[in-house]
């Protein structure tokens, strides 16, 4: 717990002042090396026979579209994504040597790879260049961190009925709803931050509560869907680059869930207004 604790507030070190002075310059820098590191985590569960050829196929391609989802335009996903399928198919059907029993299964891992990783973190960045993006930057931090740790505390103080053993055999009924009330209660904190010390006013009550229990249970989805691939993959951390907590891709799984729902969000109400 000492290491898990100690490894957090360094993270939070590092992170905290590069987003309140870097700018958008810092989110993209961040999401480009969170990419590299998570694909390099990525490559090393989903393919462990030939770790060194995914480690460079998903650079390419998930750095690709991450850079044609930022760069090129609205319109870009329409064109991004069948090229990312149809390039894959062709990598795993042409390349010499390849398995051509597992051909469809790698395919399936690659684009699984390219569009979690690649187009999810891409979400992040998007916000961060939005009005008063910093502010929605840390809507998705304050769901993501502060239900998973209120999901961590109601579950080990109250925690009774499992929520789905088979993927997490940890996690309760009670912790799913303590996160979706730490979402809510921390979405309330940015909102008095924001209005404070900000000048922002992004978040009405109603969206506090809307948007931390929608996203708060986006969150524990996005928890369990790193875990239930982690159990696919025959692995127990998805890396070691953080000290008490696994790897990247064990500490941001929640946050790759949040960022796209929340731009979907945000673009159906500005749809609608």
């Amino acid at each position: 717990m000492k290491t898990r604790i100690l490894a957090g507030v360094v993270g939070l070190a590092v992170l905290l002042p590069s987003l309140f002075l870097g700018g958008v310059l810092a989110v993209q820098i961040i999401a480009a090396l969170a990419l590299l590191v998570c694909v390099d985590e990525f490559a090393s569960m989903a393919f462990k026979e030939d770790v060194f050829v995914a480690r460079i196929w998903l650079a390419l391609t998930a750095g690709g579209a991450h850079a044609a989802a930022l760069y090129a335009g609205e319109g870009a996903l329409g064109w991004v994504l069948p090229i990312l399928v149809v390039a894959t198919m062709a990598f795993v059907m042409l390349r010499p040597g390849g398995d051509l029993e597992r051909a469809a299964d790698s395919v399936g891992r690659y684009v699984l790879g390219q569009v979690w990783i690649g187009l999810f973190l891409a979400s992040l960045v998007w916000l961060r260049q939005l009005d008063h993006g910093l502010g929605w930057v840390f809507v998705v931090l304050a769901v993501s961190w502060s239900g998973d740790t209120f999901a961590y505390f109601a579950g080990r103080a109250f925690g009774k009925h499992k929520l789905y053993e088979l993927v997490s055999p940890k996690k309760t009924w009670e912790g799913f709803f303590g996160g979706l009330l730490g979402g809510v209660v921390g979405l309330f904190l940015v909102r008095f931050v924001g209005a404070t010390y900000g000048d922002w006013h992004g978040l009405t009550p109603i969206d506090c509560v809307v948007l931390g229990v929608f996203l708060g249970a986006s969150a524990v989805a996005g928890d369990l869907s790193e875990s239930l691939m982690k159990r696919a993959f025959k692995v127990k951390d998805s890396g070691w680059i953080m000290p008490g907590h696994g790897g990247l891709l064990d500490r941001i799984d929640s946050v790759l869930f949040v960022a796209p729902l929340l731009v979907g969000y945000l673009r159906l109400m500005k749809d609608l207004g």
